[in-house]
């Protein structure tokens, strides 16, 4: 990749699309001997430090004007795919500032797991009173999807919750694969540490990260805060991680 074309890169990931096709629109019309010019003129809302490094690599590369203008289109169609194939969704359930458009906690979970196709996996702290995400649970294992949950552990086995969330999984979802946190594995800096995350991840493809336990509450009540991700590199990270400590024995079956 050449200075230029790292510049480019590294302007698109600040700049809207649109704003990078303006750019290169004036960058057409002004002609070659006007770069600088342009790119002073198109300043504004950009950091300086991008444009100053666009020129800087510009007079190295010594292209055209019209070379450096398809350069920022082809710059503003990768992002513009790019944004398509992934997106960031916030969550909230409470109070509504009646300002911004939000889903609630629950009914992106339910969703997220009835579009599962091959696999989920599921981690909270604690579940009880939440019989709509049971109950996709058990309508994904129906028709093939792989389950796989991950709970802290009741009092009575060594854990930090009255709740058996683990057999209320097994009961109701017996084919999920349901899974506890093995504190003897990795030295004793995590004894008497609990399972704390709430997060799903289906497919590698779709991850929501969230405040939100598997409670009544926590899905209608409770103030809750989250993120949908959809696509990109985080939910396939995020699924390998949590499968990667299954095979070096951090989570037990259980």
């Amino acid at each position: 990749m050449s200075d230029l074309d790292r510049a480019i890169a590294k302007l698109a990931m600040d700049l809207h699309p649109d704003r990078l096709v303006d750019l290169a629109a004036a960058m057409a019309k002004a002609g070659d001997g006007n770069v600088a010019a342009v790119l002073a003129s198109n300043a504004a809302g950009i950091p300086s430090g991008h444009l100053l490094r666009i020129a800087k690599a510009w007079q190295a590369d010594a292209c055209s004007g019209a070379e450096l203008a398809a350069r920022l289109r082809t710059a503003a169609a990768v992002g513009t795919l790019a944004s398509s194939l992934s997106s960031t969704e916030l969550v909230w359930t409470g109070p509504s500032s009646g300002l911004v458009a939000v889903r609630h906690t629950e009914q992106v979970l339910t969703g997220l797991i009835d579009g599962a196709q091959r696999r989920i996996f599921l981690i909270s702290f604690v579940a009880y009173n939440v019989a709509s995400v049971i109950d996709a649970l058990a309508s994904a294992a129906r028709r093939g999807v792989r389950i796989s949950v991950l709970m802290e552990r009741s009092e009575a086995t060594g854990g930090n919750v009255t709740t058996d969330s683990l057999g209320l999984i097994r009961s109701k979802v017996p084919r999920a694969a349901c899974y506890e946190w093995d504190q003897n594995v990795g030295g004793e800096q995590f004894t008497g540490a609990s399972v704390h995350a709430k997060c799903a991840v289906a497919d590698g493809r779709d991850a929501f990260i969230t405040s939100a336990n598997l409670t009544g509450a926590a899905m209608e009540r409770n103030m809750e805060a989250g993120v949908l991700l959809r696509g990109g590199p985080l939910p396939a990270q995020l699924e390998r991680h949590l499968f990667a400590l299954i095979a070096t024995k951090h989570l037990k079956a259980v």
